[in-house]
């Protein structure tokens, strides 16, 4: 089967690879791949920012049906809609596992940079990790369970009140989720971008954002302040994954309000940690998933209180890999989604 694949170490270095397809071995099940999303993260494994272990396939945001399982397997069965975490193995015993943030643990390996991935017609991953898709709920949208599940784990971090009023910089696919769970949860959220995110601000819009607000056209520190007597936005969510959109959420929340780092730099950024200290700020760094974050996710699909159908703007084959990755960089659209099927 082809896959795209990181080759090797360096800048770029990805292509199709030709690669034996999987077998099932116990514990572990077969999906055929019906959609995997093209993630912020595969971006940086292009780039040489995020550890992988090349030759390797790439993509972790994945649903599809099973099409064959190890004896021992019970949860599904074969023709099940399922997506899955993209936890590959772990130690299992380290605090961190036993704490359930396996996230942590330091023999932890993923499908997509340990492992091979979703971006192949099949990929190989253990029961415990795989999910049933709820009833109305297809492989499409499926797909991106993961994102959004990591956008809950991120408001489970950082404890939104219905109260709240929010900031979320950076209206991408992870903005764009992040909105929606933040609006679930009851709070007033602000979607901010720039005058290259028309498109997606409007997005934002149709899924429910109080007010979107654009940079260098519309008084931010305003528009904040009219909302919150004048005292700024009680959390901020950074999605961009920028040095600007971070200066701008610091900017935007209150004093002793609360920052949470959502969209990941890829590399270092200048940050002004002033404001940190001058404004007490309680700062929350976030990543990946836990099992509650998985379980709600998957419980407001069902329920249409969370949709990410909306946010695939593009589906296209493995060989238009360049493409999906040229239009991810050129911010064009909103979710790319390969068809390996």
């Amino acid at each position: 089967m082809k896959g795209v694949a990181k080759l090797r170490p360096g800048v770029g270095q990805v292509g199709l690879l030709e690669a034996p397809e999987p077998t099932a071995i116990p514990g572990h099940l077969i999906v055929e791949v019906t959609a995997a999303g093209l993630c912020g993260t595969d971006v940086h494994i292009y780039h040489d920012e995020y550890p992988c272990r090349p030759p390797v396939i790439m993509g972790h945001e994945v649903a599809g049906k099973v099409v064959d399982a190890a004896s021992d397997v019970t949860r599904c069965a074969t023709g099940d809609s399922v997506t899955c975490e993209p936890n590959f193995s772990l130690c299992g015993f380290c605090p961190y596992c036993r704490a359930g943030m396996p996230y942590h643990c330091s023999q932890r390996s993923s499908i997509g940079s340990g492992v091979n991935g979703a971006f192949a017609r099949y990929v190989l991953v253990p029961e415990r990790s795989v999910h049933l898709l709820p009833e109305g709920v297809d492989e499409w949208a499926g797909s991106l369970t993961e994102p959004l599940a990591c956008c809950v784990h991120a408001l489970e971090n950082s404890k939104v009140e219905p109260s709240d009023v929010a900031v979320i910089t950076g209206p991408g696919a992870i903005g764009l989720m992040m909105l929606q769970v933040v609006k679930a949860a009851g709070a007033q959220a602000l979607a901010i971008g720039t005058d290259t995110d028309e498109a997606r601000l409007d997005l934002a819009r149709q899924l429910g954002a109080d007010e979107v607000l654009v940079v260098g056209r519309d008084d931010l520190q305003n528009s904040v302040a009219e909302r919150t007597d004048g005292q700024g936005a009680d959390i901020a969510f950074e999605c961009s994954g920028a040095g600007p959109g971070a200066q701008t959420a610091l900017d935007l929340v209150r004093h002793r309000g609360r920052y949470v780092q959502v969209g990941l730099f890829g590399k270092p950024v200048l940050w002004d940690l002033e404001q940190v200290c001058i404004k007490e700020l309680q700062v929350q760094g976030t990543f990946a998933t836990v099992a509650s974050s998985w379980r709600k996710t998957l419980s407001l699909l069902q329920s249409g209180q969370l949709q990410t159908a909306p946010l695939i703007s593009h589906r296209l084959p493995l060989e238009e890999w360049q493409e999906a990755f040229d239009l991810f960089e050129r911010r064009e659209g909103v979710k790319i989604v390969f068809s390996p099927s």
